[in-house]
């Protein structure tokens, strides 16, 4: 597979697209539970927004793999997993990648799994580890383009 740099435009997409999910979780009524189950509407949005945010940062971790290692990452548990062995992330930051990965496959193949409190949960609990990957993969980005420049 032949190495490439990062497509800065795939990154800022997926960068303002996890960016939008999340603000737009954050606009839910989380902070009140029974405002938050008494429209219907809001667990049906958040799972969208979650599953899409969870997309986007799959998708740019294995742009990075792919553009970079030339790792080829199909499923959503080898990226977390090349990413840790790539040193771009840490063990316990792969471990959280990889449940991340696990609930975004519960989402779209085990749909009717999914209970409305659990989507609360992840809103009210989980949305700061979205933002935990996201930001070290941009730090690695930034880091990364600042090593190419000076080659």
């Amino acid at each position: 597979m032949v190495l490439d740099e990062i497509n800065e435009s795939i990154v800022t997409n997926r960068i303002s697209i996890i960016s939008e999910m999340l603000t737009t979780l954050r606009e839910l009524p989380i902070d009140d539970k029974t405002r938050f189950f008494d429209n219907k509407h809001n667990t049906a949005a958040a799972e969208s927004y979650i599953r899409r945010s969870l997309e986007a940062l799959f998708d740019l971790g294995r742009h990075i793999l792919t553009k970079k290692f030339g790792v080829p990452a199909a499923e959503y548990k080898e990226i977390s997993r090349g990413l840790f062995q790539k040193n771009i992330i840490s063990e316990n930051e792969s471990e959280l990648m990889r449940k991340m990965a696990g609930y975004r496959n519960r989402m779209v193949h085990f749909y009717h799994e999914i209970s409305s409190e659990e989507i609360y949960d992840i809103c009210l609990n989980h949305l700061n580890e979205v933002e935990l990957i996201l930001n070290i993969l941009i730090a690695w980005i930034n880091e990364n383009k600042q090593n190419n420049s000076a080659r």
